[in-house]
């Protein structure tokens, strides 16, 4: 019975995980879109070192400058602001956490780079939230329901306004406010931006005048998906908490979502940016084209001419990060999914969890000894239910021969050989599911530490040691998944089975399968793994040696007989 768990969850997983990696080896999978193939690689994105002054050196106090771009030879700056044909200015705004940069058309955001983060193509450049597409909106961009008033809000060009050159300690606020108005339409527009310098957050403040009913403040299109990814873990897009529930819709048509909105957000496995109105508001996610998605939130203008309140969140998924704003953003970060779905038990597992591998991680400071200690700990905690399971199974091994007979007697009367089973079990006291039973129990745990393993950005890009440098992707040299085939190999030799020598031949590819399966697995799964089946053979040396050994065999009453 439990070969037969064992075997279920292998095939349930190679489905899983190895559909996508089979059908993209034989050239399966679809032609990318044309506005896929056109999105350029995080290298190629314009950052402030191209468009703005050079970045001051590490330590030195974060800046905002304005670079304006100066016209060519003979030519003479537009003096209306509003004209198409002035040349926008860029703003670099840099703390200790990223460096923004913003542009006066529009005045949209164009960069938003993660200083502690690096991108995972290259290890060395920063991390770039904002992807660069000429015919999508960019992030913050404002628009209303008439067409002439967005193009003009979204194309004109602003004045700015600063009230501090450096974001430090001793200045750890600033803001800067862009303001459009047009005497010809009557439409005003301002803008402010308040930074904090240790705060992935900026509050945003809105006042307007000479516009309809409400405007809408959009994210662009992907910002914050750094890398939307092939696998079935996790949801990556638009997110939504709408009265009290997280949404993952995404419509061809731009559609509204209404109900209390508490925040809007595009997201990738490791990284959010995210709209938290601080008024009502409505959502209207939106699926551009293949993984191309935008979303934006929709503000009513208030009549008093308050202004419109809401704050902006950029960065990674860090759980006391997104925890500490209080509006259920840690959520994205799913600890429950579990075969395509997302369930509560999983999550209630998973947290305690995860709370014990940071906390472990304090003092070791290297997470894959620490996933090592973690390991150790729930096979210690388990000792019991996988003793009892080892106790059954060594009981079904011993009367094996008695339920070979039962059955070829039987085999022929269904019926009559089910009860002759159940009272053999029960004449020797033995429960053919207590085997697979503990495994099932323990099955929370391991889903909950693959999700763990494979889900949070504390593992990206931290390395075990020697040839292992990032345990969120796959061991570059395969070392890892062959030696948890060895290991698994052993286990199936020493673990007691009431198999027949067919089966247990077959059963000797489960460990091949696994390895393969195991190769594109990232490096933190794979040590957990391995180190789980080290334990298991180690636990069953001990079992064997001092809690099952085998009884010297009492002389026959030949060899009695012979002695007289």
């Amino acid at each position: 019975m439990e070969k037969r768990v064992i075997v279920f969850l292998v095939l349930s997983l190679g489905i899983i995980f190895g559909y996508e990696y089979l059908i993209k080896e034989l050239g399966l999978l679809p032609e990318p879109t044309i506005s896929e193939e056109a999105e350029p690689s995080i290298s190629d994105t314009s950052s402030p070192s191209s468009i703005g002054p050079e970045s001051p050196t590490p330590g030195a106090p974060a800046t905002t400058t304005i670079a304006p771009q100066k016209p060519s030879a003979g030519e003479v700056r537009p003096q209306d602001p509003r004209r198409e044909s002035s040349a926008p200015e860029f703003i670099v705004v840099e703390t200790d956490l990223y460096r923004a940069t913003f542009t006066t058309r529009g005045a949209a955001l164009t960069s938003w780079e993660l200083k502690r983060y690096r991108s995972s193509s290259d290890g060395k450049s920063l991390v770039q939230l904002v992807r660069q597409r000429g015919k999508f909106a960019e992030p913050l961009t404002v628009t209303v329901d008439d067409t002439s008033h967005s193009k003009e809000l979204s194309e004109g060009i602003y004045r700015v306004e600063k009230d501090f050159t450096t974001l430090d300690q001793g200045h750890p606020t600033g803001h800067i406010t862009f303001s459009y108005s047009n005497p010809a339409t009557g439409v005003r527009l301002e803008k402010q931006l308040t930074f904090h310098t240790e705060s992935y957050v900026v509050d945003i403040a809105l006042k307007s005048s000479g516009l309809a009913e409400a405007v809408k403040l959009g994210l662009g299109t992907n910002f914050g998906v750094v890398d939307w990814g092939e696998g079935f873990i996790g949801s990556v897009g638009a997110a939504s908490l709408i009265d009290d529930k997280i949404e993952h819709d995404m419509p061809e048509a731009e559609t509204e979502h209404k109900g209390p909105v508490k925040w809007v957000a595009l997201q990738d496995k490791y990284f959010i940016s995210a709209l938290i109105p601080k008024t009502s508001a409505s959502a209207w996610p939106k699926k551009q084209g293949d993984k191309l998605v935008s979303t934006a939130v929709r503000l009513p203008v208030d009549s008093s001419g308050a202004p419109l309140e809401l704050q902006l969140f950029a960065g990674p998924k860090e759980f006391d990060t997104l925890q500490s704003l209080q509006i259920r953003l840690e959520d994205t970060i799913d600890f429950g999914w579990f075969l395509f779905g997302s369930w509560d038990t999983v999550r209630a597992v998973a947290k305690p969890i995860f709370s014990v591998l940071r906390y472990i991680n304090d003092y070791t400071h290297n997470y894959g000894l620490t996933i090592i200690l973690l390991t150790i700990i729930i096979k210690v905690l388990f000792v019991p239910l996988q003793y009892k399971s080892y106790t059954s199974m060594k009981k079904m091994q011993g009367i094996q021969p008695k339920v070979a007979a039962v059955q070829e007697k039987f085999k022929d009367d269904r019926e009559r050989l089910n009860k002759e089973l159940i009272k053999l079990y029960r004449d020797h006291k033995v429960n053919p599911v207590g085997g697979c039973l503990p495994m099932v129990l323990q099955m929370p745990v391991f889903v909950s530490l693959f999700n763990i393993l494979y889900m949070t950005i504390d593992l990206r890009q931290a390395p075990l040691g020697l040839w292992i440098n990032d345990l969120s992707v796959q061991d570059p040299y395969y070392i890892l998944p062959i030696v948890m085939g060895i290991s698994m190999m052993v286990m199936q030799k020493i673990q007691p089975t009431t198999m027949d020598p067919t089966q247990a031949k077959m059963m000797l590819m489960l460990p091949v399968a696994m390895t393969f399966l195991f190769v594109n697995f990232p490096a933190g799964l794979v040590l957990y793994w391995l180190t789980n089946n080290v334990l298991t053979i180690v636990q069953q040396f001990v079992t064997d040696h001092f809690f099952f050994r085998t009884p010297a065999t009492a002389p026959t009453t030949d060899e009695q007989g012979g002695k007289k």
